[in-house]
């Protein structure tokens, strides 16, 4: 019997944070820091043809107007912007050439003595542009969204589809009752409620200790060392606390790469802070569309299911995660396809976001699950409670998931009991528009987690796995505000 349980207990971090002596990567104060202030593209998709900074420039107080004609030396490969987690394909390159790939991207950075300084010459500079055809809406580039190959071995990459099995069309066609939805999630914005921010301190030898917004102080040691041919030994990053970053810290975001630019042009400390409207320039879970259709057979099992999903990415990188695994963890069924399809678009790279991919692609799962169920009820006169045992019953085993499939038994720890309990109740206050009664509806939930992977395919009980070798794919730590005294890295 554990102790804890019960017993109230004082955060690591809580009197630094409710007493205000928490600092963020904004409030690291040097003597002789400068600050700067971004000037951001207004088109989605062309090259910058002039920028003219003398009026910036004339403007006292300021200190530099870095462009890509006059930035410090960075790297050219690709491979030198490849951070930790990068999704294939061409990082971007802040501040690196005139091509701009998204809205409000980075094209000038003013540095000054004072922010407000920087902010009013920022204002100043002015750029023309040679415009190209953007493209920034899904639904009109959805047809032109590619197929991710599916794999056979999760070592392969963990986030393509599943293989399919089975004859899902033929069994879809002869189903006792089928059903067919498609399902739309928007982009989400994490924008927590610090805002992304570096202050680079220049120190002797051309030493830097950078203080950055993120969850992962080492990735963004090793990215800064790389695209500017550092020694790593002479770069240190810290991020003692966190102000909220969902996911959206795990990769280096452009604010560090800028920072540091300007600490080496002027060998002096600087500090950048992204503002609120900036912060929507930075990734995102990424715009889905899930089209599910479900095949059920007159004793209310389900026995096919087809799950084809439509992503959000950039231009110049693939971002993706599991989105159609799910209905292959949850929902045993004999005959199955999974399809994911990336469009691209003119934006920034999306990236991860709290549950990623398990957020979209589960509620569009448990949305078809509910609506079957309503035509399943009136076409097989069975009650809701008679369904619902039957669709947790259903538990996927591994050989139905195909070799190292990710990981789980099913909707283990389901309460059946529990549940049909609650059902009969809200079922005697139902009403014509359904079960529930004013705002609250009936229904249940399910989860699953991917944390390991079986060497010989071994199971245990319960879905537990056996002889295993834990791998941590991607440490999502998701920063929730949490206070990270062990937050520095350096080479």
């Amino acid at each position: 019997m554990t102790t804890y349980i019960g017993t109230a207990t004082s955060r690591i971090d809580g009197h630094a944070k409710v007493t205000g002596t928490a600092r963020y990567a904004a409030e690291f104060n040097v003597p002789h820091l400068a600050h700067a202030s971004l000037v951001g593209s207004t088109i989605a998709r062309g090259r910058i043809a002039r920028i003219d900074t003398s009026k910036a420039q004339s403007v006292a107080g300021v200190l530099t107007v870095l462009t890509h004609q006059n930035r410090p030396t960075m790297a050219s490969d690709d491979s030198a912007y490849k951070d930790d987690v990068a999704p294939e394909g061409a990082p971007f390159r802040p501040l690196y050439d005139d091509r701009i790939l998204f809205n409000d991207q980075p094209v000038a950075l003013v540095v000054a003595e004072e922010p407000e300084i920087a902010r009013f010459a920022a204002s100043l500079v002015e750029v023309e542009y040679h415009v190209d055809q953007h493209m920034t809406d899904v639904r009109q580039q959805r047809h032109r969204a590619f197929a991710l190959e599916p794999v056979e071995r999760l070592d392969d990459n963990p986030f393509a589809p599943p293989p399919p099995r089975g004859r899902p069309e033929q069994v879809l066609g002869a189903a006792h009752v089928r059903h067919r939805a498609e399902y739309y999630v928007p982009i989400e914005h994490h924008n927590p409620m610090e805002l992304y921010a570096s202050t680079v301190v220049f120190e002797d030898e051309g030493r830097l200790t950078i203080y950055d917004k993120t969850q992962g102080v080492q990735n963004v040691q090793r990215y800064v060392a790389s695209v500017f041919e550092l020694d790593p030994s002479h770069v240190r990053v810290m991020s003692p606390f966190v102000g909220g970053a969902f996911g959206s810290g795990l990769r280096p975001q452009y604010q560090v790469v800028l920072s540091v630019l300007a600490a080496l042009s002027l060998k002096r400390s600087v500090r950048l802070v992204l503002t609120r409207q900036q912060m929507y320039g930075l990734g995102y879970r990424p715009a889905m569309f899930q089209e599910i259709e479900l095949g059920v057979n007159a004793h209310g099992a389900l026995e096919a299911i087809t799950h084809e999903a439509t992503t959000v990415t950039s231009q110049h990188e693939n971002f993706y995660r599991q989105e159609t695994g799910w209905s292959g963890l949850l929902y045993q069924s004999e005959h199955a396809r999974y399809t994911h399809k990336l469009a691209r678009l003119d934006l920034a790279t999306s990236c991860d976001m709290r549950a990623p991919s398990a957020a979209t692609a589960v509620y569009a799962l448990e949305c078809a699950m509910d609506e079957l169920g309503r035509h399943e009820a009136g076409s097989v006169g069975a009650s809701p409670t008679m369904l619902f045992r039957a669709r947790s019953a259903q538990r996927p085993t591994i050989q139905q998931q195909g070799p190292a499939r990710l990981l789980s038994a099913g909707r283990r720890g389901v309460r059946v009991e529990q549940a049909e309990r609650r059902i009969a109740l809200d079922a005697r206050r139902q009403r014509t528009c359904g079960l529930g009664h004013g705002n609250r509806g009936v229904g249940g939930a399910a989860g699953t987690h991917r944390r390991a992977h079986s060497t010989d395919g071994k199971w245990t009980c319960g879905g537990r796995l056996r002889d295993l070798r834990h791998r941590h794919r991607n440490l999502h730590d998701h920063g929730a505000g949490r206070g990270r005294h062990a937050g520095a890295a350096v080479g």
